[in-house]
């Protein structure tokens, strides 16, 4: 029975706040600013489609992925000494295969910014 109301005091209380929360978090003034989402350094009452590059899309992208392959290396550098030759050699693999990748983009003209 103890149990039954602990469980019947948490429902309660759990619902009335949820009823104080949503009735108090409502926006009482409509406001065009108020319903855009915050950019830094755009003008929220300009055109909303401003032109955008896809190069520098595609150089964060780039960027986003060797920078993780690279914190994903680090440990591995600082004990190499400690690791055997076979982890040696999946390091060796895991170098090369970053490399083909940075010559492919390279050769593919994505890390250039003009085109």
């Amino acid at each position: 029975m103890n149990l039954l109301l602990i469980i019947c005091m948490y429902l309660f209380i759990s619902s009335l706040l949820m009823f104080i929360n949503f009735n108090l978090s409502k926006k009482k003034i409509k406001m065009r600013e108020k319903l855009t989402s915050f950019e830094c350094g755009f003008d929220n009452m300009s055109n909303l489609r401003l032109p955008f590059s896809i190069q520098f899309y595609l150089i964060s992208i780039i960027f986003l992925i060797f920078d993780i392959e690279i914190t994903l290396i680090f440990p591995m550098i600082k004990n190499l000494h400690l690791i055997f030759f076979k982890k040696k050699f999946i390091f060796l693999w895991i170098m090369i295969i970053l490399m083909i990748g940075i010559y492919y983009e390279w050769k593919e003209g994505s890390l250039k910014w003009l085109s």
